[in-house]
């Protein structure tokens, strides 16, 4: 289970970052890109620490 978690998080990392990218050329307001943007970061974050050992 614990080999699962990074991948599922960099895999909504993944998805969150192009959502921001849509939202960016769909001319979207700056604070739903930016929150988006930064769901994806945390999400991105998590999935590297979590590989990190301990």
């Amino acid at each position: 289970m614990t080999s699962v978690v990074p991948l599922l998080l960099l895999a909504l990392a993944g998805i969150l970052a192009g959502g921001a990218l849509s939202l960016r050329r769909q001319k979207a307001t700056t604070f739903s890109i930016v929150i988006t943007g930064l769901l994806a970061v945390l999400a991105a974050a998590g999935g590297i620490l979590w590989l990190i050992p301990e």
